[in-house]
């Protein structure tokens, strides 16, 4: 007599196994794409009110800004933050004892553009100079060098440029951490009288 109970088999177990854990390891695959998407979001978010935030300051500190490019504080800024280095400043400007000059408060404002870039952002940089061209039209990728203009009669505008290292997942170990652009290059102009 034949049995006429079906049951599954071993294989049709197995390979049922096999389909669910693909989907279950492309499924975490895709939340840790979404995780990474965040992350750097919330960077590009940040260096966005730091950089606006940074304009500002230059902005109200009009007196400096008339001074000359080479004796500009602010265009003097070039700084990359490293895991050892912890930038704190000394100077307050605002408070009970706030009364700087037009050249402390831009050490001020500078000093703190500095401790964000330092507590924000893993390896941060920050630069701020005129530049004629931040895009590289053939690399495809902002840099951090700063041209000047062609045009003699020609003021390239003045830019804040912001980056971090950012996770590049590849075969190779040597290019684990990607730091080869800024990732966000925000233009200061000037308030419109």
């Amino acid at each position: 007599m034949r049995s006429t109970e079906h049951g599954f088999s071993l294989i049709e177990v197995l390979i049922s196994v096999f389909i669910l854990s693909v989907g279950v390891i492309g499924a975490l695959g895709m939340h840790l794409h979404a995780l990474r998407t965040a992350q750097q979001s919330a960077y590009q978010t940040r260096a966005l009110y730091l950089g606006a935030d940074m304009a500002d300051a230059m902005r109200a500190n009009a007196e400096q800004m008339r001074l000359p490019d080479n004796a500009n504080p602010y265009l003097q800024v070039d700084y990359q933050s490293s895991s050892a280095s912890s930038h704190s400043g000394t100077l307050a400007c605002y408070g009970s004892n706030g009364d700087c000059n037009t050249q402390e408060l831009a050490r001020f404002d500078i000093d703190q553009l500095l401790q964000h870039i330092d507590a924000d952002f893993p390896g941060g940089r920050v630069r701020i100079c005129r530049d004629a061209s931040p895009w590289n039209a053939s690399a495809k990728r902002f840099e951090w060098d700063c041209a000047i203009a062609s045009n003699a009669l020609m003021i390239a505008p003045l830019v804040i440029k912001i980056g971090w290292q950012e996770k590049i997942f590849s075969n190779k170990p040597s290019q684990e951490d990607s730091f080869i652009a800024p990732s966000m290059v925000l233009a200061v102009t000037a308030y419109s009288r």
